[in-house]
């Protein structure tokens, strides 16, 4: 699908969803959603960006549209492997400044995001308190109210007090209702990820020379052995973040509130596949999975999730059917990031070495699986025989 395409598409969302609010009084959200049909280059540097960002600004909020360039300053606030995240202050006539934050879709990116899902999705959970407030969608990206906070480290998630805070947080999260079907997308994703990332060239003959040494016939038993052990968990099912590594969690130190943003991945998932993909990400950006969290660490993020308001009282047989849940699906998680990483080895522009991060996820996942699987498979064959 095309970018613009896919821009007209998210805007036909977001209007028909206005107009179901309007005709049922569903004030959930006061703002009109601004769109704008102008497209960022992504690949130039920030000086060369901010005129052309100024002026998608004064197209998408005509308020904006008689202040000289001067009443903007442009920051970068963050750039990752996937979007570039900016800051822009605006004074406005009055004297006020105004920040927001603008996010650039990474090239590509749209081979492995849903952006229709997201955006049906955002607008929910903003009005259930996560995430920044949408203010305007442009054709490859969206701007933001600025959620004024820093980002967390991979350290700062296994601190017990913030851990805590995460679970509570993630425990709302998963209660947020999205209107549309609640069927779980992970494995249509997985298995999607899958046929897209068999079929790849790369003109590279490094990169295809690491290519062709993965045995996509193995991966693909793996998938369906995992799948077929999972679904006989059972695992409630939930809107999921799947994506809550340390740079989608913000905390504003000073008054201790926490925000979970980006909702790029999110869907109708499994309950254990977010908190094990969560806790995959204490491993951080080197990848030390040797930190991944202990037992006991576990335990007491999982009193949090589950019983918020009584930590305590959470039963131990609660406790461990979570512990098999969360420890099973983390097998998953290695399998999804690995075939997206594929994906992106191909397609994404940005310097950073995809197909070694397959394997490393691969690897990780085929040196966890049988102690993984053994736990699910005990605990299964203990719950039939009560």
């Amino acid at each position: 699908m095309g970018s613009r395409t896919e821009s007209e598409n998210e805007r036909e969302i977001w209007k028909a969803m206005e107009v179901a609010e309007g005709a049922r009084g569903d004030n959930s959200s006061s703002h009109v959603l601004q769109s704008s049909s102008l497209t960022l280059d992504t690949s130039l540097s920030l000086p060369d960006l901010t005129p052309p960002l100024i002026e998608l600004c004064k197209d998408l909020f005509k308020k904006w549209s008689r202040l000289d360039d001067s009443s903007f300053s442009v920051e970068t606030v963050s750039g990752g492997i996937t979007n570039l995240l900016l800051k822009v202050s605006v004074k406005e006539e009055d004297g006020n400044e105004v920040p927001v934050t603008v996010r650039l879709y990474g090239p590509n990116t749209d081979y492995v995001i849903n952006r229709e899902r997201e955006l049906q999705a955002i607008k929910y959970l903003s009005a259930a308190g996560f995430g920044a407030k949408l203010l305007g969608v442009f054709q490859n990206g969206m701007v933001q109210s600025f959620i004024n906070a820093r980002t967390l480290i991979p350290q700062d998630m296994r601190v017990p007090k913030l851990a805590a805070e995460i679970a509570k947080q993630l425990h709302k999260f998963h209660r947020v209702d999205i209107p549309g079907s609640k069927e779980p997308q992970l494995w249509n994703d997985i298995f999607k990820f899958y046929e897209n990332a068999s079929i790849l060239h790369f003109d590279d003959i490094e990169k295809r020379k690491k290519y062709e040494t993965i045995s996509f016939k193995e991966v693909y038993n793996e998938v369906v052995e995992i799948k077929e052990l999972t679904d006989l968990l059972n695992a409630p099912v939930v809107f999921a973040h799947n994506d809550l590594l340390s740079g989608n969690l913000m905390l504003n130190d000073d008054e201790e509130k926490l925000y979970i943003i980006d909702f790029e991945y999110g869907s109708y998932s499994y309950r254990g596949y977010d908190i094990g993909n969560h806790f995959n990400e204490y491993a951080g950006y080197d990848c030390d999975y040797s930190l991944y969290p202990s037992k006991d660490e576990q335990y007491h993020f999982f009193r949090h999730y589950l019983q918020p308001d009584k930590p305590h009282q959470v039963s131990d047989k609660d406790l461990e059917a979570l512990y098999v849940e969360t420890n099973t699906y983390m097998l998953v998680s290695h399998l999804f990031w690995a075939l997206w990483a594929l994906i992106q080895a191909k397609m994404s522009p940005i310097d950073f070495d995809y197909l070694g991060y397959f394997f490393l996820r691969y690897n990780e996942f085929k040196r966890q699986k049988e102690q993984a699987c053994s736990l699910a498979r005990s605990y299964l064959s203990g719950r039939e025989s009560r």
